[in-house]
């Protein structure tokens, strides 16, 4: 990509500079532009049309299944030991992935038996399966997902509080963030972490989104999960992401919850338990 916006040309002495334009050592957002004459200078019109271009290319690129798989097989941890199962939902295509989300959130009837079948054949109670979802970009899952998950794994095998059992690592083809309930309920998983490419932005086609649900199970709502956002390196790093996602899982585990009742204060240390009829965003100690 470097190498795309080093044929783009710097901005000449005909444009008009934006004293905005100073800000944007701060931020990718397009700000600042400047101008010539009543346009914007050719140089951003470019830079804009690659970053549309990357995030159709994030959303429509299929995901490289073998060389996933191959890179989590190749991941030797004491946790994870197993190799990844591939499942697929209940879509048929990237244009009906696109048009029927329902469909993306549920296993096709194959993928049901298959994981049905291993747990009949392991009868083994997992604390944990985490799920791998090329989601809506790709690019981010392909990139990232390995790194994380390798650094999870050494958290896991770590903790000198709690012994993990996990299940192999499930990757799931045109899958949404709610595929998770359906093979965290037929795993029989205490918990599921689900990894899934993100809705790609014109300065961010590769952001990775991380979603723990304890207790999952078909037909759960959204906040029942906790979302870690933007995992990337020009965004959450895989250290700070891998710290996060341990935190929550511990203390999802300590306290049987997840969701808008548990809150993230993996910088604190600090975790509130909320009573039903208690607003989320009331906190005690604030």
């Amino acid at each position: 990509m470097s190498d795309l916006h080093e044929l783009i040309a710097p901005q000449s002495d005909s444009v008009v500079t934006n004293p905005w334009r100073k800000l944007r050592r701060f931020t990718n957002a397009r700000i600042g532009l400047g101008r010539v004459g009543n346009s914007i200078p050719s140089d951003e019109l470019f830079k804009f049309q690659l970053a549309h271009a990357q995030a159709k290319d994030a959303v429509h690129t299929p995901l490289d299944i073998h060389l996933l798989c191959n890179d989590l097989t190749l991941m030797q941890t004491p946790v994870m030991l197993a190799e990844p199962l591939v499942l697929h939902s209940a879509v048929a295509d990237r244009i009906m992935y696109l048009q029927r989300p329902d469909l993306g959130r549920q296993l096709n009837d194959i993928s049901c038996q298959k994981l049905t079948d291993y747990q009949q054949m392991t009868q083994t109670e997992y604390d944990l399966v985490i799920v791998v979802a090329d989601g809506l970009s790709s690019r981010a899952v392909q990139d990232h997902a390995v790194a994380v998950i390798s650094l999870i794994a050494l958290h896991l095998a770590a903790d000198k509080t709690n012994s993990w059992t996990v299940a192999p690592i499930i990757v799931v083809e045109q899958g949404r963030v709610a595929i998770g309930d359906d093979i965290g309920e037929l795993l029989h998983a205490k918990a599921v972490l689900v990894l899934i490419g993100e809705r790609p932005g014109l300065s961010s086609p590769d952001s990775l989104g991380m979603y723990l649900t304890w207790a999952p199970k078909r037909g759960l709502d959204d906040s029942s999960r906790n979302c870690i956002s933007n995992v990337r390196p020009e965004g959450l790093s895989y250290n700070e992401a891998s710290l996060r996602a341990f935190y929550l899982l511990t203390e999802a585990r300590r306290l049987s919850l997840s969701g808008v009742s548990l809150k993230d204060r993996s910088d604190t240390k600090v975790v509130e338990t909320l009573q039903d009829t208690q607003n989320f965003l009331l906190s005690k100690t604030n």
